[in-house]
């Protein structure tokens, strides 16, 4: 053989070797069976039970708590969908909220991310404002349109600030530790950010942050160091609706297996990853009925496995359970 044919050949199989890594990296196949609707509650409007534009979501108890940004409330149902109270208003005071996001719960308090006020307040359950953290600006532990926070054991807090392209950690009292990402300053490659929206914490400490305009998901270890990120080619702003991929990775929780879901804004979809980024199985496309999403924003999951995600542009919440598979075909869990 010659070397002109000898290289031919062996550039061939290259091609063919790296076409066929990029389609199992690039373009994975589903590994778990998906999940199945259960139910949804809420509907537009102001009227207790309602939502309009709902983005954040939470689990406490047999509580749901739903930020419902556009009403600029908290509402809490139970886990059928059964509305319990609410509390909120539109305003810049205390106990009152102004477009809320992205929440979370920690020790019998509800965090709130408010996007309009630049800053996280802090609420009991019963719906008492409790203390304000943040302020409107650039400098450390100041906020532009926060999008999402998260709280650790120790009680400290992660925030995705939107307009300021960065991650903030402070401590309990609110004072600035560290940030991820350069204030001010949109990028594409690891430890940048292009508008955060959410953050989530996995059992080792690790940070996920829903990097949503850069189309992808990246982590970080606890010691702040970054570790991995995925979403589209080497996760770098190519968003498109295939497997793994996102078009604006709005909201990302953590399982109770360690898992990680996200909300897949502009694909109508959840997507369910482990933590390594091993995509796992996708649900929900584009519509208004049973299962069907309007852009979703968030997600939580309990216990059993059930996910209430928020249906953003329907107004709702959807709930559903994941399929076992026994014997020969799935089977939905128990509701």
């Amino acid at each position: 053989m010659s070397k002109k044919k000898l290289a031919l050949s062996v550039a061939a199989l290259i091609l063919v070797v790296g076409g066929a890594l990029a389609r199992r990296a690039w373009f994975p196949r589903a590994r778990e069976p998906g999940y199945r609707f259960v139910d949804s509650w809420g509907g537009p409007g102001g009227e207790p039970g309602s939502l309009e534009s709902p983005i954040g979501i939470a689990l406490a108890g047999g509580e749901v708590f739903v930020s419902d940004s556009g009403n600029h409330r908290i509402q809490v149902f139970d886990r059928g969908g059964r509305f319990l109270r609410s509390f909120g208003q539109r305003g810049s005071g205390r106990g009152e909220l102004d477009r809320p996001m992205h929440i979370d719960v920690h020790e019998g308090k509800l965090y709130v991310a408010e996007y309009l006020n630049d800053r996280i307040q802090v609420f009991s359950f019963a719906g008492e404002s409790l203390r304000t953290v943040g302020s409107t600006g650039s400098g450390p532990g100041q906020f532009d349109a926060p999008g999402g926070v998260a709280v650790d054991e120790e009680g400290q807090l992660y925030v995705a600030d939107f307009y300021n392209h960065r991650v903030q950690l402070l401590d309990p009292e609110g004072r600035f530790l560290r940030q991820w990402g350069s204030t001010g300053e949109k990028g594409i490659w690891a430890g940048q950010f292009n508008y955060p929206t959410d953050v989530a914490l996995l059992p080792d400490g690790s940070l996920a942050a829903a990097d949503a305009y850069n189309d992808r998901i990246q982590v970080f270890g606890p010691n702040g160091v970054f570790l991995r990120k995925w979403g589209g080619p080497f996760a770098v702003d190519i968003a498109g609706p295939f497997n793994g991929w996102f078009s604006v990775a709005t909201g990302v929780t953590v399982g109770p297996e360690g898992n990680l879901f996200v909300a897949d804004f502009y694909n109508h979809r959840i997507q369910k990853f482990t933590s390594a980024g091993q995509f796992l199985v996708a649900f929900g496309n584009q519509g208004g009925g049973p299962g069907e999403f309007e852009h979703p924003t968030d997600l939580a999951v309990d216990v059993a496995g059930h996910i209430y995600a928020v249906d953003f542009g329907n107004h709702r919440i959807q709930k559903f359970a994941p399929i076992r598979v026994v014997g020969d075909g799935p089977v939905g869990d128990v509701d």
